[in-house]
């Protein structure tokens, strides 16, 4: 295929500013378009790659047999340590619906690989799974829950989740969309498992679109052009055949992608409608602005335009998962790893409400543990998403965003104040213990508070719950709060995690078949699934 095929437009549009769709046309902007076809190689060097032994740190790579290698590149991982009441009563994060890790970890399983150690992270894990939380009946875009159990791997710990349930929006009742498809079509998303499946994935979008919306497509190589202006939704067929017409080849200049792409969404804005540029890419940019500061900086500025961003992952071997996740954390988006056609069915398709449609921004938790029934606790996974406590109340600080439906699920193991800890640090020579407040005899074992702003807000609003611990068995919990239990568990043994305590493999496998539930669209049944293939790498 020569480069004019990538770059021709429904109806012979032009492509850019000053570009058109004819046989050796230019890109808008004046760059020259490389030829197609030709399969980009990476190979470049990063932290956190290569498939891991289970436990074995990401850096530190081991081939297993029929498995590729691989140069993906992951965010390194702390876990979140146990911290002292006493010394840090306030643990703060963002809000996370990404879902990424799961499908990543799916990918590394069925391969017969283990995955990386910090392509494990388990707040995604967790939040991959529908849970039966009741939605909001008092006109808050969410509503909040809480349980606290008995922590089923460490004796005497108790297990405190927290879930919160977004709102759901009719079909009918959701805003019309402006949106942007920006796609990766530069040499290195060549393959079945990339470019072909965004088309699938961007194909099935498009058809579920009306008269209301508007999509335009952008595409990137050696540079940036536009394939299709923005175009009424129910132009179907001139929208599947400008997605069809895409081919791979050549370098990646990402950063030009994507100003285009926000231009062009911004031009086209409108408000109280979702305004959202999708992009689908493996990650690799390399011509032009390459640098993560620089890309997370270009983002961070076009974000304050109101145009979310929604980040597709797609590819295997040179995936940059950790450039993808910073984007769609500083777009106001969410990132999704896509490594299969069922997984782009339930994020462009069954789930695209969540997807797409905002129903809260800039969320953020701040957990204040009650020192006269706490004595230590952790945060389970959540370690990109930690704040300091003085953000919580900083209206400027980014924090993450939940669509129309979502479920986010949380996790702390706390050891009651009847069990003493080491402290944190050493005591102070000029200060003593805090004073307790009366409150603190309560009985209440913390409390939660959320901050929240409107989708297109500035300002945010509060909202206070405390939580209080009736001392029920873990086998008396619910089946939601026994699969998160499950999940994080799995997470756990994936990372060998030193918090692991008593789990064993065949402890998830068991508490996860209990826990299945109804089990929509059969996604616990799927873990089950993993969990076998997992515990048969470990045996081995």
């Amino acid at each position: 295929m020569c480069s004019s095929d990538l770059l021709l437009g429904a109806k012979g549009t032009q492509i850019g500013a000053g570009g058109i769709g004819l046989r050796g046309s230019r890109f808008g902007g004046g760059g020259t378009a490389e030829p197609l076809g030709v399969i980009g190689t990476t190979g470049s060097s990063g932290y956190g790659r290569g498939a891991g032994t289970f436990g074995a740190k990401a850096d530190s790579p081991r081939i297993v047999a029929g498995a590729p290698m691989t140069g993906d590149e992951y965010r390194n991982i702390d876990e979140n340590p146990f911290h002292t009441v006493a010394d840090s009563p306030l643990s703060t994060f963002s809000i996370d619906v990404d879902t990424a890790s799961y499908a990543n970890v799916r990918r590394y399983l069925q391969e017969g690989t283990a995955p990386p150690t910090d392509a494990v992270r388990v707040e995604e894990l967790l939040n991959y799974f529908p849970y039966s939380y009741a939605p909001p009946t008092n006109g808050a875009p969410f509503a909040t829950h809480a349980e606290v159990t008995a922590a089923p791997w460490a004796d005497g710990h108790r297990l405190v989740r927290i879930g919160i349930k977004g709102k759901e929006f009719a079909a009918e009742a959701t805003p019309p969309r402006n949106l942007v498809f920006l796609v990766d079509v530069s040499g290195s998303m060549n393959g079945a498992d990339r470019l072909p499946l965004v088309q699938r994935g961007l194909t099935m979008l498009a058809q579920q679109l009306g008269p209301e919306d508007h999509v335009a497509l952008v595409v990137y190589a050696g540079a940036a052009g536009v394939v299709l202006p923005p175009t009424r939704g129910d132009r179907t067929q001139e929208l599947t055949s400008a997605i069809e017409r895409l081919s791979a080849g050549g370098s990646t200049a990402g950063g030009a992608g994507i100003r285009l792409a926000y231009d062009l969404a911004k031009e086209n804005f409108r408000k109280g409608a979702i305004n959202r540029v999708i992009l689908a890419t493996d990650g690799d940019f390399n011509v032009g602005t390459t640098s993560d500061a620089e890309l997370v900086d270009l983002i961070e500025e076009e974000r304050k335009s109101g145009v979310f961003l929604t980040v597709l992952g797609v590819g295997r071997g040179n995936l940059q998962d950790a450039k993808m996740e910073q984007l769609a954390d500083k777009g106001n988006g969410n990132y999704a790893y896509i490594d299969s056609i069922s997984e782009m069915k339930k994020v462009l398709g069954t789930e695209v409400g969540s997807t797409l449609v905002t129903i809260a921004k800039d969320v953020k938790i701040q957990v204040e543990f009650n020192p006269a029934q706490v004595s230590a606790y952790r945060l389970i996974g959540y370690e990109n998403r930690l704040l300091a406590a003085r953000d919580f109340d900083d209206d400027t600080k980014d924090a993450g965003e939940i669509g129309a439906g979502h479920t986010v699920t949380a996790l702390y193991e706390v050891v009651p104040a009847t069990t003493r800890v080491a402290a944190e640090v050493a005591p102070l020579t000029y200060q003593g213990a805090r004073a307790p407040t009366e409150r603190s005899a309560s009985g209440e074992l913390l409390t939660v508070k959320l901050r929240y702003k409107e989708p297109t807000g500035d300002t945010s609003k509060l909202l206070s719950f405390p939580v209080h611990d009736e001392g029920s068995s873990f086998a008396a919990a619910s089946a939601d709060t026994r699969w998160a239990a499950t999940v994080a568990g799995f997470g756990m043994l994936l990372r060998d995690s030193p918090q692991k305590g008593e789990l064993s493999w065949a402890w998830v496998r068991d508490t996860g078949r209990e826990a299945l539930g109804a089990d929509p669209g059969g996604y616990r049944a799927e873990l089950l699934s993993l969990i076998d293939k997992a515990r048969g790498l470990a045996r081995n």
